[in-house]
């Protein structure tokens, strides 16, 4: 397939492509070559540099994919005038559910964020929102409210992915660059390259209407969360060493 990876030069976007190279043809979009960071460009197929929030620019690299996973996240600093949030979270995913759909693309897939214990002790089925009311919260709960309604209004074959605390278990970091050991271990954690080969399969996956799958992979978030769900549906294993951070 030839898919489309918005997002690709961020912390779960690059992990996102490591897992896709060799199987499929990607077209990686982010916002310029500064994007890239530290780790430098990616070499392994087309890259497009340009705004999300800009219907034109998303349009263009949506255009021809068989498949889109959706990976641009603004997380901050958040201002009170500061219009990037809803620019970056809810124009730019807007952006990509219509492009998507007035190009006939199958399959989306969305990584969202939500908490995986439920401060009132719920159970977080996919159809249990999170309940914190920060911007960045407010922002990915509307995002997934989107998802639903393009879902519900067009047929979108959509997957939203809830992932809370990302980080990488190879490199024993997490996001930002924080170094983890012992004590280090949360119920929340997922590896960003756990998360990556989720999106993968959601994209292969044949016969998926409209899904919402919790992300973590300590077996106790089974009990908290439909982590098990998104287990059985899209055949993942979570290969993430984290009982090292315990």
């Amino acid at each position: 397939m030839k898919i489309a990876v918005l997002g690709a030069a961020g912390w779960v976007g690059r992990a996102i492509l490591k897992s896709l190279e060799r199987r499929h043809q990607i077209r990686a979009f982010d916002l310029g070559p500064e994007s890239w960071g530290a780790d430098g460009p990616w070499d392994g197929g087309e890259v497009i540099h340009g705004e999300i929030s800009d219907y034109e620019s998303v349009d263009r690299v949506i255009e021809g994919v068989d498949a889109v996973i959706h990976a641009a996240v603004y997380f901050g600093p958040y201002e009170p005038n500061d219009d990037l949030p809803f620019l970056v979270n809810l124009k730019g995913l807007w952006n990509t559910l219509e492009s998507a759909r007035q190009q006939g693309v199958r399959r989306i897939v969305h990584i969202g964020s939500c908490q995986v214990e439920h401060p009132d002790g719920t159970f977080f089925t996919s159809d249990v929102r999170r309940p914190d009311g920060t911007l960045y919260a407010v922002s990915k709960r509307l995002q997934e409210e989107m998802c639903r309604q393009f879902h519900d209004a067009y047929g979108t074959s959509l997957v939203v992915l809830r992932p809370c605390s990302i980080i990488d278990s190879r490199l024993d970091l997490a996001k930002g660059g924080v170094k983890l050991g012992p004590g280090s271990w949360s119920v929340g954690m997922v590896c960003r390259h756990d998360l990556a080969e989720a999106c993968r399969l959601a994209v292969e996956k044949e016969d998926i209407g409209f899904e919402v799958f919790h992300m973590a992979g300590a077996p106790e978030a089974e009990a908290c969360c439909n982590v098990r769900e998104a287990r059985e549906v899209l055949d993942l294993t979570f290969q993430g060493d984290l009982e090292k951070y315990r």
